[in-house]
């Protein structure tokens, strides 16, 4: 999926700025699909209102610069539909925790067993918001379906680093110092 996708699918669901569909893109329900930033986000949209696909009108706003806010076009629901109809690429995945277990064995065993710790909440807190999310009754089916396939990936990765936490640790130097030494 890319950003222009993401930009039709948070207009399928309702008018936007381009502000909008970054922030539900990177901490909103969109976030979990495909990460945009401004710079893509922006041209993108643009690309979208000369195609036809989405329109924008001007909005006033006292004592601040005026908003820009976006529409999908019926042509646009199409193209949106036609989109998903396509072949889907695979996942990406990416974890700057992963990286730091690859490379524990150059760093010292406690800053990996509290990484660990900090990552272990993090996953916690990402459940907790999605529990939230689905305990608060405006979902629909669909959204109630992601949002259980996010907490049950969630809940594979929490139980799996509880229960692994101290091979990682283990993988760990005991004393850099001493190592560094030799």
């Amino acid at each position: 999926m890319n950003v222009r996708t993401l930009c039709l699918s948070i207009l399928y669901e309702g008018e936007a700025t381009g502000y909008d569909i970054r922030r539900l893109s990177v901490e909103g329900e969109f976030a979990y699909f495909v990460e945009a930033s401004f710079g893509s986000i922006y041209p993108a949209l643009a690309k979208l209102e000369v195609d036809g696909l989405v329109t924008s009108r001007t909005v006033p706003q006292a004592g601040k610069p005026a908003r820009k806010v976006y529409s999908i076009t019926d042509a646009g629901r199409d193209a949106f539909a036609e989109e998903l109809l396509g072949p889907l690429g695979d996942d990406v995945f990416r974890s700057p925790f992963l990286l730091l277990a690859r490379f524990a064995r150059i760093l010292p065993a406690e800053l990996v067993e509290q990484r660990a710790k900090e990552h272990l909440e993090r996953l916690s807190a990402s459940t907790r918001k999605l529990t939230d999310l689905a305990g608060e009754g405006s979902c629909s089916p669909a959204d109630q379906w992601v949002i259980n396939y996010g907490r049950a990936v969630l809940g594979v990765a929490e139980d799996y680093l509880r229960t692994h936490m101290h091979e990682l640790t283990k993988l760990a130097k005991a004393d850099p110092r001493k190592d560094a030494a030799e």
